[in-house]
């Protein structure tokens, strides 16, 4: 396991303190979702909640929430002796097995959700396509990364199958594969492929969709396997 420490910098000491709302432990889970993320947390880190707290200006109550919720997302992991840390990244094997499925269930989503299309919810997949667009710029990396993870949450769920739904849905599978490569040539790629996407759905193409979404998954796999561990 890596020996380093997330801590945070004394430069960024009081910066980062958050103020209690009601959705607090949302907010303590974003600020790390986000490090882990942007890769400030690097995979296979331990994570010191005492110095988050300090970090935070909050009790350690959130924070084990929240990192609860990362855990069961499994982008934190709860080690004997040790604590919570950062996963480490996903191996090449994890990454075939993720993307076998995602290939499986996917483009079969997409066209049935282009089959059972509304003008709702080709609006909403609409407003999710616009907003990873490059008129408006994603603030983080885990931002763009929630996006992407619920404009296919939406296909799924518009598939009206509810295995389906809950299959891809527990995989958490857009969080982990963009921790695999930071990079903004990623997003740009993502976002013209969803447009096509987008399109199709839109227009109840159903073998458009289901193309678009198979063209999709392969040419994200292709991206990021020369990042994927042996």
């Amino acid at each position: 396991m890596a020996s380093r420490v997330l801590g945070g910098d004394g430069d960024d000491a009081g910066s980062r303190r958050l103020q209690r709302s009601q959705g607090f432990v949302e907010e303590v889970l974003k600020v790390i979702r986000s490090d882990i993320m942007s890769l400030r947390i690097p995979p296979d880190t331990r994570i010191s909640i005492d110095q988050l707290a300090r970090e935070l200006g909050v009790s350690q109550t959130p924070i084990r929430e929240a990192l609860s919720q990362l855990e069961a997302m499994g982008l934190v992991t709860k080690r004997h002796y040790v604590g919570y840390c950062s996963a480490p990244q996903r191996t090449r094997k994890q990454l075939d097995e993720l993307y076998e499925m995602r290939l499986l269930l996917e483009p079969y989503a997409a066209r049935r959700a282009a089959q059972r299309m509304t003008p709702e919810l080709a609006a909403h997949l609409r407003q999710i396509s616009d907003a990873m667009g490059p008129s408006n710029p994603i603030e983080s990396y885990d931002q763009f990364a929630q996006l992407d993870a619920g404009l296919h949450d939406s296909i799924a769920n518009g598939s009206g199958n509810e295995i389906i739904q809950d299959s891809l849905s527990r995989l958490h599978s857009h969080f982990h594969i963009f921790r695999l490569r930071f990079h903004s040539e990623v997003t740009k790629e993502a976002y013209l492929e969803h447009e096509t996407l987008v399109r199709a759905l839109a227009n109840g193409d159903a073998d458009g969709a289901e193309e678009a979404m198979r063209a999709h998954i392969q040419k994200s796999y292709d991206r990021l396997l020369p990042f994927a561990q042996d």
